[in-house]
């Protein structure tokens, strides 16, 4: 399978913890807002991109019977304090929806790896879209504490459904909004938009989650900027998240050959050079 050393750096911090449903929210109408109040300290264990694997309640006609996995969003400020921002659509973030504050909820992480974000980057940029907004914003907050020039393009279907505030969460940036209802977030506005930055500015790194459209568009921009570095936070169907029932391989191509590697353990992180195609397994 692949190089899973980043996973087992972090896989001793994995384990299953018993939460209090300290907060819980709408954002708008279409997202929630989580925040668990852990027994342990899960703020210093838990990495950009990692993500967690929840069991969500049983509801009415609603039995979710998998645990769902879900992108960090943020942790702390207090040491037992992690949050996720979730859109409410299936069986199973329908139910979570319903839960209340005060209760008791299963959580099993962290998991999976981390995005690269070496010392000597001066500039990187986020593309993303949707509730990938969650997954890339623990990675914000990093790249701000360590000085790091930010340039974010972020789009939705609306306005009222891009939570700006909530992804940005006071930090300073070059802010790009995109929206499907007045066309600004088409494909072809947005090639144009990020030749028009990486023209101007060099980026170390371009990061990325939420739409396959967007990694195949970037993945012909890298090829037009070959000094820029580009990771993927890949969204994919998952049963266990430990890598073993092997719902969510993908093939990467990783040593001069494609191997099929599993979301949940070698990544959720990938360079957005070496995800092959759209295929979904699960």
């Amino acid at each position: 399978m692949g190089d899973t050393s980043c996973f087992n750096r972090h896989a001793r911090q994995v384990a299953s913890h018993r939460c209090l449903v300290s907060e819980h929210r709408w954002v708008n109408k279409r997202y929630k807002y989580l925040r668990l109040s852990p027994a342990v300290d899960l703020h210093s264990a838990t990495l950009p991109g990692q993500f967690y694997m929840l069991k969500c309640p049983n509801v009415k006609s609603l039995h979710p019977f998998l645990l769902r996995p879900m992108s960090v969003y943020g942790t702390g400020p207090a040491p037992g304090t992690i949050e996720f921002l979730y859109n409410v659509a299936g069986a199973g973030t329908q139910g979570l929806a319903e839960l209340p504050e005060g209760s008791e909820m299963d959580i099993v992480g962290p998991l999976g790896n981390t995005f690269t974000l070496k010392p000597e980057f001066r500039r990187v940029m986020v593309v993303a879209r949707g509730v990938g907004l969650a997954t890339m914003a623990p990675l914000l907050q990093q790249a701000a504490r360590a000085g790091i020039v930010l340039t974010i393009v972020m789009s939705a279907r609306t306005p009222e459904d891009l939570m700006r505030n909530a992804f940005l969460r006071g930090i300073d940036a070059d802010v790009h909004c995109l929206y499907d209802s007045d066309g600004t977030s088409a494909m072809s506005a947005l090639d144009k938009l990020l030749h028009d930055i990486l023209g101007k500015h060099h980026h170390d790194m371009i990061y990325t989650c939420g739409s396959h459209r967007i990694l195949r568009l970037l993945q012909s921009i890298l090829e037009v900027f070959p000094d820029t570095g580009g990771e993927v936070a890949l969204e994919q169907r998952m049963a266990c998240g430990m890598g073993v029932c092997l719902s969510c391989v993908r093939p990467i191509q990783q040593n001069g050959r494609i191997e099929f590697l599993r979301v949940c353990r070698e990544g959720p992180v990938f360079p957005i050079r070496s995800v092959v195609g759209e295929v979904e397994f699960a």
